[in-house]
């Protein structure tokens, strides 16, 4: 059985979009997201998470320890239901049950986060437990990601596309072709920070050397088992991990995070793919006790 991390984590990836809509907003008629002051294209950090557990569904299929907590179509009670069915737990008669054992709220805990890889990872908080008046409903997992955002402003386009496909009989007498529209990014390169932590792992959820190794493998391929034609063409380009030597970690993420810069190697032209960007990292502002290690 693979143990919990013992090493503090801090990442950066890189990924692209072309031709795509990378994250629509809904209340900007789904209109690629886009900081209204700078013009940089915005990725929402539910958006990044949701290509992961869904490249994890995909490549463990139900496997024992890796179902998915939230997916489509599974309302969060019936998922928290398994833990008092597993355990026996009246939910009636907890409060007697808790005087009895102190230690229930971590041993529900502790199973769903044993069955489920993304509250292990991620956290959750799990309503069940939080009206059941358990301390365990809430849940802070050690991995973490924060918005992404485009290397340089992004340039939306809202383009008018027809169909010959009429949705109603009454509107295929009236007409041949019907109207529509597609947003997209021309292209992007969007760039996102992320942490893993090893005290929240050995104090929390138990994440293991095994579920890190499945993360970056589903960071890598998060948009492979993802193409559509509204997203377009997008790709993991790098992903790029500083591995501290400690539990509590040998130095700010900040600074390492500066250690990595993405450019223009043409600053007067509006890039169109990848190879338009360099990606230097500076290993002399890396501080000792701190090992980079570049996945693509």
């Amino acid at each position: 059985m693979s143990e919990v991390i013992k090493n503090r984590y801090d990442f950066v990836v890189l990924f692209d979009v072309e031709n795509g809509n990378p994250n629509g907003d809904p209340d900007n008629g789904n209109a690629p997201r886009v900081d209204l002051d700078t013009g940089h294209g915005i990725v929402t950090d539910v958006c990044l998470k949701r290509k992961i557990r869904n490249y994890v569904e995909t490549v463990k299929e139900e496997e024992e320890g890796y179902q998915i907590y939230i997916k489509e179509g599974i309302p969060l009670n019936t998922s928290d239901a398994k833990a008092f069915a597993e355990l026996s737990i009246d939910e009636k008669k907890i409060p007697a049950m808790k005087k009895e054992d102190p230690t229930l709220d971590k041993k529900i805990r502790d199973f769903m986060c044993s069955r489920f890889f993304d509250i292990r990872t991620f956290g959750a908080v799990m309503t069940t437990f939080v009206k059941a008046n358990l301390n365990c409903g809430q849940v802070r997992g050690p991995v973490q990601l924060g918005f992404a955002r485009s290397v340089d402003p992004i340039v939306p386009q809202s383009l008018t596309i027809t169909r010959v496909a009429i949705t109603t009989e009454k509107d295929a007498e009236k007409k041949k072709t019907e109207m529509g529209r597609k947003e997209i990014v021309p292209y992007g390169l969007y760039r996102v920070e992320g942490f893993v932590s090893a005290n929240l792992a050995r104090k929390v959820t138990g994440f293991t050397e095994a579920d890190l190794e499945l993360l970056w493998e589903a960071i890598i391929n998060m948009f492979e088992h993802d193409h559509s034609a509204a997203r377009g063409k997008m790709a993991v380009r790098d992903l790029i991990i500083f591995k501290h030597d400690s539990e509590l970690g040998n130095a700010p993420s900040y600074k390492l995070f500066d250690s990595v810069a993405v450019e223009k190697k043409n600053a007067e032209t509006q890039a169109r793919c990848y190879g338009d960007y360099e990606v230097r990292i500076y290993e002399e502002k890396i501080p000792e006790g701190v090992t980079c290690i570049r996945k693509s």
